[in-house]
């Protein structure tokens, strides 16, 4: 999984596999899901993710 931010546009992309991407879907106005023709999600795209409280992102660690 990889994510990118992209700070001129506020677009959130988060990557989740290398398949190619079959179809995407409109969750609501900024929020898209694109899926593999297998039907497992590819990609999350975030419109205005910054100015929607998406970001900033805290990322906690576990201690095992």
């Amino acid at each position: 999984m990889r994510s990118t931010y992209y700070d001129d546009d506020d677009i959130l992309v988060i990557r989740l596999s290398d398949k190619p991407i079959a179809r995407e879907v409109s969750q609501d106005w900024n929020t898209h899901i694109s899926y593999a023709a297998d039907g497992t999600a590819v990609e999350v795209v975030v419109l205005d993710a910054r100015a929607s409280g998406v970001l900033p992102v805290e990322v906690t660690h576990a201690h095992v």
